[in-house]
């Protein structure tokens, strides 16, 4: 064991630039609105009060894929976990902004929550852009391990998709290898430009479009449960 399922250590810093008046007024007074409680089990109809199709991202950034799928999904609730409360504010200015009423957000680790949902609860899941820990010592921290992606064949419906995004040419290595091993998971690609071209439906992110000025290349996957 060693993966994140056990470390249960969230690394790197928790916030960065100071927040500016309107953004810290964000964090007072909208979250608490629209956290996943603290404790318990969680599903549709405690986080939205209905039955929903439910969307979980782990570690959503600055909240661009979020909101937009959230967005074009009205009729389906979304669940975004981030443990930096720069990405946090980010957020929350698009669901202010945007008027969004079915995201619900939790600043901490991902994992704890998706524990706490029923088995074969989520219509999808998103993995973008996931720190690579580029070092072979590092590679028990990434979140494609076994015991995370375990988690998340329990946590998806059949027939429930994940996805993962990355630009990092070791993390697109070792995730092919690791899910390769998977007999839970179908890799929805037929040919090259399936993972090479964005699908549909899933929009730039600002880490992408950062990660395509530097000339990085990025990758695409998307996993079927089985």
């Amino acid at each position: 064991m060693g993966d994140p399922t056990t470390i249960r250590r969230l690394y790197g810093r928790r916030s960065g630039h100071k927040l500016r008046e309107g953004q810290a007024a964000l964090v007072e007074e909208l979250l608490p609105t629209l956290s996943v409680p603290e404790a318990g089990e969680i599903g549709s109809a405690l986080l939205f009060g209905d039955d929903r199709p439910l969307h979980f991202e782990i570690g959503f950034g600055s909240g661009e894929h979020l909101a937009y799928r959230a967005d074009l999904l009205p009729d389906h609730g979304f669940i975004g976990c981030e443990p930096f409360l720069n990405g946090v504010v980010g957020a929350l200015t698009h669901i202010r902004d945007q008027r969004l009423t079915n995201i619900r957000l939790h600043m901490g680790d991902a994992l704890e929550v998706l524990e706490r949902l029923p088995d074969a609860s989520l219509r999808f899941v998103y993995l973008l852009h996931p720190d690579p820990w580029p070092k072979a010592r590092h590679a028990k921290r990434r979140m494609v391990n076994h015991g995370p992606l375990d988690l998340i064949a329990a946590k998806l419906q059949p027939g429930g998709e994940f996805r993962l995004g990355t630009d990092d040419p070791t993390y697109c290595r070792w995730s092919m290898m690791i899910m390769d091993q998977r007999r839970d998971f179908e890799w929805l690609a037929e040919s090259a430009r399936d993972f090479l071209i964005r699908p549909g439906g899933w929009p730039e992110t600002r880490y992408e479009a950062k990660a395509r000025r530097k000339g990085h290349e990025v990758w695409y996957f998307r996993y079927r449960r089985v």
